[in-house]
């Protein structure tokens, strides 16, 4: 559409439509024309055509510069309480829009009300504020993020309508959501068909403060492995033994899990050992127990290793110096680089790993680093001769210790990373490696060095107090386990415990026997009839003091012709090995078959035989929170910590069950 000189600019301020502010009214004739500002495109002015397109010209025009077009999404003259919307920028693939939807909102001081998005969609403030606690939930950021300036900048250019919290409010929130997650893992361990394993963890925070954090540990309905975090409070180093199991015991009671109780696992040290014994002893008075308890004290299998590391390390510590600073002369320059390059061709090292220090707060790189220097270990002498500043190269003696220790630390290295190895392993798992480590001591034991056979027996010692409290839960695991059953104690008993073995075997097998008779008892299945709730003390008193009668009609209902679960599976051969093989999809498939024996894998297998994950197996230090965590008050830490916990489950659970699929953050209102 061409203009010609005689056109005439009309004065547009009489025009109603603030569209008009980006175009100028040409007028040839009765011919109206509206010429774009920005990019001087012409559009029909005419009164007949609107102005519709010319406001979508304006969104689509590459010319026009992202100033405030708020005068676009209102009509009329701006009244107070409305709100200007800026600094937008428009995509090429929107050119095909027809229209901008108009917006108009209102709210008071202090009391926003629910309006309209642009798109038709409800907004929901209790929906946004509950999301909100969620996110800070779920990735642990610090409640007081909601008071940062950059954040409610943010917050409410994207949402004006949102009523930011407070500190206090999101605080608030956040123990809401813990309340209502804890109501599912409660009807959840409230419904479970098995028993329940507890783990205690003992966690630091700057100053003196220490937290205990009490997990649940079982076997769901699936046959999935799963850990729930139940409690996670502050404590008392004042607190006595009696104290702290009384904290226990009210936490196993608010949980109505007492009577579900399998098992508790500590770390391995003497403190705890009154702790356990006054559990079991509440538990054992109540009947709760299988076995009178026999297999209810465990110790974490992960940390009798790194207490078995910190042993090595602290008794080489002056060999390891020597090593470190060897390593730390040659890494200091350049010109120490290439010596000692030279000095390592001329002995014939041929290694293509850098020496490289450790890191003092992870004991497997110590292993790394001196496991490397090994492979130099005949460079370093003659560095020493042709270099004079060098003098801290250990003595053939000392190359031979660090030999031996390195040969420690390598086994630890490598069972751990098999503890660590799955996210949730069973009670199976540990038994080889565990009895690796027994060998392994034994034979360290009889070396002729003094150094490394005085080490040998102070590990030999620490090893042997874990191995009294466990070694019969991890050989009943491993015989459930269908690829070794009873094989695999016959094959390392005898070379553990030599003429001695076959007693050591009739002890587990006498074990075994009597946790299958105690859950054939109180199974559905018993003759008697009697339901496994009569042993947790539903029944009543009366029927608790019956306990040895039901156990009698059991034992004299048995048919001398009939075997019992526990033989068949003992009997029938061996599972193969297989290295995808999945135990507890095998007890799954195979409980029809193995009914009563199927509930006593589902108690066994669950039990937490280690309680480090990989993040933690090779740390040297005890878990610690965050600083701003920990100077939060005890019930919002409380519910910070757990909600977290199980919120991450539910989110694995989803992306496990679909890769397309991701926990939903929105959280709604009830």
């Amino acid at each position: 559409m061409e203009i010609a000189e005689e056109a005439v600019i009309v004065n547009s301020s009489r025009l109603k439509s603030v569209v008009w502010n980006d175009f100028d009214r040409v007028k040839k004739g009765d011919t109206f024309v509206a010429i774009c500002r920005h990019c001087k495109r012409k559009l029909s002015g005419s009164s007949t055509s609107g102005t519709s397109h010319l406001r979508n010209h304006l969104i689509r025009c590459r010319r026009r510069s992202n100033h405030d077009i708020s005068q676009l999404l209102t009509r009329g003259k701006k009244k107070e309480g409305t709100l200007a919307i800026s600094n937008f920028s428009f995509d090429q693939e929107q050119r095909k829009a027809e229209a901008v939807s108009i917006v108009r909102t209102k709210f008071e001081q202090g009391h926003p009300r629910d309006g309209l998005l642009n798109n038709g969609i409800n907004f929901d403030n209790r929906r946004s504020r509950l999301d909100l606690a969620r996110m800070i939930i779920l990735h642990g950021y610090p409640l007081s993020m909601v008071e940062h300036i950059g954040f409610r900048i943010f917050v409410r250019n994207l949402q004006p309508l949102f009523d930011i919290a407070t500190f206090d409010g999101v605080e608030a929130d956040c123990r809401e959501i813990y309340l209502m997650e804890r109501q599912k893992v409660y009807e959840e361990l409230d419904k479970l068909p098995g028993k329940i394993s507890l783990s205690a963890d003992t966690w630091t925070a700057n100053g003196d403060a220490e937290y205990l954090c009490l997990t649940a540990h079982y076997i769901d309905d699936s046959w999935q492995l799963k850990k729930k975090i139940l409690n996670f409070l502050t404590t008392d180093p004042s607190q006595t033994e009696d104290m702290l199991s009384e904290v226990i015991m009210t936490s196993l009671r608010n949980w109505d899990i007492d009577r579900k109780l399998f098992s508790v696992t500590f770390d391995n040290y003497s403190t705890y050992d009154k702790i356990v014994s006054r559990i079991r002893e509440q538990l054992c008075q109540h009947r709760f127990l299988y076995c009178d308890g026999q297999l209810f004290d465990t110790r974490c299998a992960a940390n009798v290793v790194k207490l078995m590391v910190q042993d090595t390390l602290e008794t080489a510590s002056p060999i390891i110096h020597k090593v470190r600073e060897s390593i730390r002369y040659v890494r200091s320059s350049q010109a120490n680089q290439e010596k000692f390059t030279e000095m390592a061709q001329i002995v014939g090292v041929d290694c293509q790993n850098c020496l490289n220090l450790d890191n003092s707060f992870y004991w497997n790189t110590t292993y790394i680093m001196i496991d490397t220097a090994l492979e130099y270990k005949d460079a370093f002498p003659l560095l020493q001769e042709h270099d004079s500043g060098y003098g801290m190269c250990p003595s053939a003696t000392e190359w031979d210790r660090i030999s031996a220790i390195a040969s420690f630390l390598k086994l630890f290295v490598e069972v751990s990373s098999v503890f660590a190895g799955s996210k949730y392993p069973t009670a199976n798992t540990y038994f080889p490696e565990i009895c690796d480590i027994h060998l392994q001591l034994i034979e360290w034991c009889q070396n002729s060095d003094d150094f490394v056979n005085s080490l040998a027996l102070k590990l030999k010692s620490r090893f042997d107090e874990y191995w009294k409290k466990c070694s019969l839960a991890l050989a009943i695991a491993a015989i459930l386990d269908p690829r070794y059953k009873m094989k695999l104690v016959e094959y390392y008993y005898p070379q553990i415990y030599g003429d001695s073995a076959p007693d050591c075997i009739n002890i587990v097998s006498d074990c075994m026997k009597a946790l299958y008779n105690g859950h054939a008892i109180y199974s559905p299945l018993a003759p008697n009839g009697q339901a496994e709730a009569s042993q947790v003390g539903g029944a009543g008193a009366n029927n608790d003091r019956l306990t040895g009668y039901d156990k009698f009609i059991y034992e004299t209902s048995q048919s001398n012709n009939i075997k019992s679960d526990l033989d068949k599976y003992l009997e029938e051969p061996l599972f193969p090995r297989k290295a995808d093989f999945s135990i507890l999809n095998w007890w799954k498939v195979h409980t029809p078959r193995y009914p009563i024996l199927s509930m006593m894998a589902r108690n066994i297998l669950g039990m937490p035989m280690s309680k480090a994950s990989l993040e933690f197996v090779f740390n040297t230090g005890n878990k610690a929170l965050e600083q701003y965590r920990s100077s939060l008050r005890s019930d919002t830490l409380q519910a910070l910590m757990c909600a977290q916990d199980w919120m991450r489950d539910e989110f694995e659970d989803s992306r496990a069950s679909s890769s397309t699929v991701t926990l939903a953050l929105c959280y709604d209102a009830k």
